[in-house]
């Protein structure tokens, strides 16, 4: 059954719509899950808050960033493997490109890191705390239903990381885990229903009277462009 007209004009309607939405919005970067990605950012972090994710109790100053720092090698380590498929984030060259620009902070960090474990812990159960711990950082950025948001922070976070000059990463993480941790929480595009915008997502009809072979009848159809087009 082919469709009526009216019925194919209907579904041409939303597509042309969105893409209008697309080039109004001001500042749309070139790699977006997102018509207007949320504003995840937060204040910089010490790494003693909890919703730091760093968690090591009776840390110097010092290793509290080299937590830091070692959380963002692992959100853009994990971003790296799970962001691929939108590959205009860049996720895997940028964490690439990150080892090699900041290889003497992050070689520095682990050291500070590793020296922690063994001061609190003692010297062999120390190394195993400090691999668990490992394991449990990288394992926290693991995320399903929250990839688009964590994605598309974590693609921001790597390019900046790149052109970072070297030694500044630490500050980098202090200024970013906040982000790429509410990132791990599925959040939408601010510009549905906004007002603002004059964009909000139109729905035909579910009603079972609009459908027959699962297409839209014609009054429906007229209906639900009608609306569309308000």
């Amino acid at each position: 059954m082919k469709d009526s007209p009216t019925v194919t004009k209907a579904r041409r309607i939303p597509a042309l719509l969105a893409c209008a939405a697309l080039f109004a919005l001001p500042g749309t970067a070139g790699a977006q899950l997102f018509w207007q990605p949320p504003d995840l950012s937060t204040a910089p972090l010490t790494g003693t808050e909890p919703e730091s994710g760093v968690n090591l109790p009776g840390a110097t100053p010092a290793e509290l960033d080299a937590g830091l720092l070692w959380s963002l090698r692992a959100a853009l380590n994990v971003a790296a493997l799970q962001c691929d498929f939108e590959p205009t984030l860049l996720t895997t060259s940028n964490y690439n490109a990150m080892l090699a620009q900041h290889r003497t902070e992050l070689a520095s960090s682990f050291k500070v890191l590793g020296d922690y474990f063994r001061r609190v812990h003692g010297a062999v159960p120390g190394q195993k705390q400090f691999d668990q711990y490992g394991t449990r950082v990288y394992s926290g950025y693991s995320t399903v239903g929250a990839q688009r948001s964590f994605c598309q922070v974590a693609g921001r976070v790597g390019r900046d990381a790149i052109f970072a000059p070297r030694g500044t990463l630490t500050q980098l993480a202090r200024n970013n885990i906040g982000a790429l941790r509410r990132g791990l929480v599925a959040h939408y595009d601010p510009i549905y229903g906004n007002p603002g915008y004059g964009f909000a997502l139109s729905l035909p009809s579910l009603d079972k009277r609009c459908w027959k072979n699962e297409q839209l009848l014609p009054k429906c159809a007229e209906n639900w462009a009608s609306a569309a087009a308000k």
